[in-house]
């Protein structure tokens, strides 16, 4: 499991309307290489953004399910990358002071060959690249689309 977190200079508001726009999550989501399609009620839980993942030609195409959410403190996400499988990832918000908030992402595989291949080594990858989409959402959040 990997567990990541930054201080970012921003309310949980302005961050939680990053999360909340499917549309966003190539601009911060580290291997995600294009949206297809956000559903409508997105980020309701039992929504989806439909998403390819990975480099040409060998990109996936799949969707990252809602699982929950409490605005904006949190949101639990599904994303799939079959045939490699399915992850768990929890987006918590805390305030620590007005525009000052922690954000903590965990992710975990959650089924498929991933899930079975743990190791420290994919460990690893996951807290690198995680560091990399915070950092990522962090400027979104603070300063907007450029």
């Amino acid at each position: 499991m990997a567990e990541v977190e930054q201080t970012v200079a921003t309310s949980p508001d302005r961050i939680w309307a990053v999360l909340a726009d499917g549309w966003t999550y190539s601009d911060w989501v580290v291997g995600t290489a294009h949206i297809r399609d956000v559903d409508p009620h997105f980020p309701q839980p039992g929504s989806r953004i439909h998403h390819k993942a990975g480099p040409w030609p060998l990109s996936l195409r799949d969707s990252t399910l809602v699982v929950d959410h409490d605005p904006p403190r949190s949101l639990h996400l599904r994303p799939r990358m079959w045939p490699l499988g399915e992850a768990d990832v929890r987006i918590t918000l805390t305030e620590l002071a007005p525009e000052r908030t922690r954000i903590t992402l965990t992710e975990d595989f959650h089924a498929g060959p991933l899930r079975w291949a743990r190791t420290k080594l994919n460990d690893l990858a996951l807290h690198r690249r995680n560091r990399e989409s915070l950092r990522r959402l962090a400027d979104l959040a603070e300063h907007g689309r450029s």
